[in-house]
């Protein structure tokens, strides 16, 4: 059973994570500040940490930066301030995922599915080869497979696939594919995430479907 801290000074909001990370099976820690965190994580080690940036005592950001120091926890931060700079400053110190308030309890559930199961040791070895149907993506080679037949896709469809796939049955806006694709300094446009989806889809031939396009926001994987 994965051990999941929430750290949030809001009493109300620590008891939503918890009923629904409970409900998926996570064995629950809780804490009020990051002061409380930190000292939690120097005596237990955990397989992810869902945090809050606006504490008392030691805000996350903070809190975040000294845990790291001890074990590579993946952490999920949550803020009330959706502003680019505060969730670049949060990704430049490592962080698995930002997530605005107010938020979706499901939406960060499935978030925090994948970030454990991208940082989770016995996940890696068991993803060396994911099947759908007819398409088999080969992790380890960095190979595609349609039918049986080896696709001819370019480096960055591959590495936009096996994103999508990381994050499959999540919806993903183009700005938050372009950023985690691309990376911060690339200075396109949404226009590029749109170009390469459909050069995507081609190499994917009958399984094209698996990604589904949300208008006017961006892109889902579906299994």
């Amino acid at each position: 059973m994965y051990k999941i801290l929430v750290v949030d000074d809001e009493e109300k909001i620590r008891l939503v994570i918890k009923e629904y990370a409970s409900f998926e099976g996570y064995n629950v820690f809780e804490a009020s500040d990051g002061m409380e965190a930190l000292e939690m994580c120097r005596q237990m080690k955990f397989d992810a940490i869902v945090m809050d940036v606006m504490m008392p005592r030691l805000d996350g950001f903070s809190a975040c930066k000294e845990i790291k120091k001890l074990y590579n926890t993946p952490v999920l931060m949550l803020s009330a301030r959706g502003e680019e700079y505060d969730k670049l400053f949060g990704f430049e110190m490592g962080i698995d995922d930002y997530v605005v308030k107010p938020f979706s309890p499901k939406e960060l559930m499935a978030r925090l599915a994948v970030i454990i199961r991208r940082n989770s040791k016995e996940s890696e070895k068991e993803k060396q080869l994911e099947e759908f149907g007819g398409l088999k993506i080969d992790f380890a080679g960095r190979n595609v497979y349609v039918d049986g037949n080896k696709a001819e896709m370019t480096p960055k469809e591959y590495d936009l696939l096996v994103y999508l796939v990381n994050n499959k049955n999540i919806a993903l806006s183009r700005e938050k594919i372009l950023t985690d694709v691309w990376g911060y300094d690339f200075y396109g446009d949404d226009r590029t995430v749109d170009t390469h989806i459909k050069m995507l889809r081609n190499s994917m031939e009958n399984y094209r479907t698996h990604i589904v396009t949300l208008r006017g926001y961006g892109y889902k994987f579906e299994e």
